[in-house]
């Protein structure tokens, strides 16, 4: 890796996600953006607009997109907050964060009007039905972009913006981002940001189900696990499976591995990145990582490590 370049994190979720963010975001090159901020590759955010208002576009699908980011931006990004009680324009800046979102829609809107609202209730003709009802509601039409690639620097310039912006507030060159699920958003994450690192981050399989069992989000049974990760990880192996990573910015590491030889993987780590080695506070033990290895009977050990099938040694295990 001769350059230095942003970096993504990726996972199943309850892998290492967050602790490889920090090791990463602690030194004193890469700023991490201190909250996962779903909006690039989570439904409704900017991989949804970029398919809206380019090969999937008809003006429906476009106003539909933009609406879909519209609450994505100025809704649940700023009302959602991290375990400090800080939001995303919080953790960015925001000032550059709101001009940076109010810039963005006149480059992807072509036309916006007033449309005559429906009567709701008891109306009759164009009359409406009580004193209070909306005269009209806004509408929009999407911008139709024949080039994808000049859409694509449209977004480009909102992440350069409030990463990059972050990132210099912070007396850093580059940045790093974590949202586990970038596992399956790689191919978008590399035509937005086509010199950036994604760095996978790996557990096994069987530690990775029982921590989801622990989380108020997740099922709570472990045929409920079940059932959600085993997509995760089919969709993941298939991608893979398909897709040449040969000369891409691509890292894949196991958290037990950090733990095992912990700093000297830190190195390879870094080095990988591109900057050289760093004392980080956050480290991987491997006393952590195996604090779930009693979780199970023997009997539903044996059940998941049959579920999860081909899956274990697909992911590198045994």
């Amino acid at each position: 890796m001769p350059s230095l370049s942003p970096v993504f994190v990726a996972g199943t979720g309850r892998s290492g996600t967050s602790r490889i963010a920090d090791v990463i975001g602690q030194h004193p090159l890469i700023h991490r953006i201190p909250m996962e901020t779903k909006f690039i590759v989570e439904p409704g955010g900017l991989r949804d607009l970029a398919d809206a208002l380019t090969e999937r576009y008809d003006p429906i699908v476009g106003e539909d997109a933009l609406h879909r980011l519209s609450d994505f931006l100025t809704v649940r990004v700023p009302g959602r907050r991290d375990d400090r009680g800080k939001t995303v324009p919080e953790l960015v800046g925001v000032g550059r964060y709101r001009d940076a979102v109010h810039r963005l829609w006149p480059q992807i809107i072509a036309y916006a009007y007033d449309e005559p609202a429906p009567p709701e209730g008891f109306g009759d003709g164009d009359r409406p039905a009580g004193p209070f009802g909306p005269a009209s509601r806004r509408r929009a039409v999407a911008r139709h972009f024949r080039d994808r690639g000049e859409l694509i620097g449209v977004l480009r310039g909102l992440v350069d913006t409030l990463f990059g912006g972050a990132a210099a507030d912070a007396g850093k060159p580059t940045w790093c981002e974590k949202t586990p699920f970038n596992l399956f958003a790689m191919d978008f994450l590399w035509e937005l940001v086509p010199e950036a690192t994604i760095v996978h981050i790996k557990r096994h399989p069987v530690a990775v189900l029982a921590s989801h069992l622990a989380q108020p989000w997740a099922p709570s049974t472990v045929d409920g696990v079940l059932a959600y990760l085993l997509p995760v990880y089919d969709r993941w192996l298939a991608w893979k499976n398909a897709t040449d990573l040969a000369g891409r910015r691509y890292v894949e590491v196991k958290a037990e591995d950090l733990a095992a030889d912990w700093p000297d993987q830190r190195r390879v780590l870094f080095g990988r990145l591109g900057v050289e080695d760093y004392p980080t506070s956050s480290t991987f033990q491997s006393a952590k990582l195996a604090h779930r290895d009693g979780q199970f009977d023997a009997d539903t050990r044996a059940y998941v490590e049959r579920e999860l099938g081909e899956i274990i040694p697909a992911m590198g295990y045994e």
